[in-house]
């Protein structure tokens, strides 16, 4: 089985980034620690070409092991609780799911 990717694109409120990472941050550490399936789990905050910050927004960048570990992540009993805390904070939400092709 392929190593599963997801991408979220987060737009979020004026003036809420910073509660937003340290939720979301909170969050990855937790995935990482409780989840043996969860790969990777990276918090980013984008930025132009030339480095300039993308305010407002929030990428992340997650890795598991096969369908049942994102299954298993999405099923965590943290996930409703997070959505309540950031469900606030958030404009849109885009979420991208993509499968790992290795050389």
């Amino acid at each position: 089985m392929s190593q599963i990717s997801i991408i979220v694109e987060f737009q979020l409120k004026p003036g809420q980034q910073e509660a937003f990472e340290e939720a979301i941050r909170a969050h990855a550490r937790a995935s990482k620690e409780q989840e043996p399936g969860c790969l990777r789990f990276d918090v980013i905050r984008p930025v132009e070409k030339d480095g300039t910050p993308i305010n407002d927004c929030v990428w992340l960048a997650e890795l598991y092991k096969d369908r049942e570990a994102v299954a298993a992540h999405e099923a965590s009993p943290r996930m409703p609780i997070l959505a309540e805390k950031i469900g606030p904070m958030v404009v849109s939400r885009r979420l991208t799911y993509g499968a790992v092709v290795a050389d």
